[in-house]
């Protein structure tokens, strides 16, 4: 009972907020009177607080632009968490435009569309995501392609980390885009650390329908989350795609696993 009433409350509060931001955002990518991700990262924030995620930070995003955040994924949570912590836009999958409500959010948070499925057009897709990169826009990529248990960390897909290759050679002057590595850990439910079978509770996978897992979280609540910011990989002319992937695959792994081994007590930071 007091489970239902809570998702009640929650979605009473959604509904009455979220087409005013949506409106606000609206006119603000019009008029350009604020920068674009203030709003996005108040919604996000506001979304962490229904839900119930304490998220706990080490480290801080990088000053330098242009900037590609590089973190493994665990679910769609991520994008709340990380969306609260700077005004970032995210690369998503093509279909997560058509979504109803979420496919519009992901557009007024000016998330770039892709299909990685589409090797042939990955040269396209990198170019575009160059292109956004040499404005001087934080870009958030969730390397591995897909979601993960929360329990360990997936092999990065190098083909988007074209991307900075793109914005090198499209932007005159250009010499390094930032890469910045980022691990997110789900490590604690009601203040208790999790185990390996209660980190699937965060868990998005699959085909695991999305409105059941955001009832679940709403219901159930009181859960840490731990974002660990490491040091940003200059990529230049002269760098490998595969390599960067690679180093900074090995550092999300290498904070993902801190954080699993020794999470920070529940009370927020």
């Amino acid at each position: 009972m007091i489970g239902r009433l809570r998702i009640a409350v929650m979605l009473a509060l959604v509904v009455a907020v979220t087409p005013v931001a949506i409106l606000l955002q609206m006119a603000v990518l019009r008029t350009r009177l604020m920068h674009p991700g203030t709003l996005p990262r108040l919604w996000h924030r506001f979304a962490l607080r229904l839900l119930g995620i304490r998220v706990h930070v080490e480290g801080v995003p990088a000053a330098g632009r242009p900037l590609l955040i590089v973190a493994n994924h665990v679910s769609w949570s991520d994008i709340c968490v990380l969306g609260s912590l700077g005004p970032f836009s995210f690369v998503a999958k093509a279909d997560m435009a058509t979504w109803p409500v979420f496919g519009m959010l992901a557009r007024l948070q000016r998330s770039v569309f892709v299909e990685r499925e589409r090797t042939r057009a990955s040269h396209l897709q990198a170019r575009e995501l160059g292109d956004r990169l040499g404005a001087g826009e934080a870009l958030v990529l969730f390397a591995e392609g897909t979601t993960y248990d929360g329990n360990a960390v997936g092999p990065f897909k190098s083909t988007l980390f074209g991307a900075a290759q793109a914005a090198l050679a499209g932007q005159a002057g250009l010499e390094t885009v930032h890469v910045q590595p980022v691990s997110i850990a789900y490590t604690r439910l009601h203040g208790m650390p999790m185990g390996r079978f209660h980190r699937t509770h965060a868990a998005w996978i699959g085909d695991m329908d999305l409105v059941p897992h955001i009832g679940g979280l709403l219901r159930e609540g009181g859960m840490d989350v731990e974002v660990r910011f490491g040091d940003p990989i200059p990529f230049t002319r002269g760098s490998n795609r595969k390599e960067i992937a690679r180093l900074t695959e090995a550092e999300v792994r290498r904070n993902m696993a801190q954080s699993l081994r020794q999470p920070r007590p529940a009370s927020a930071t």
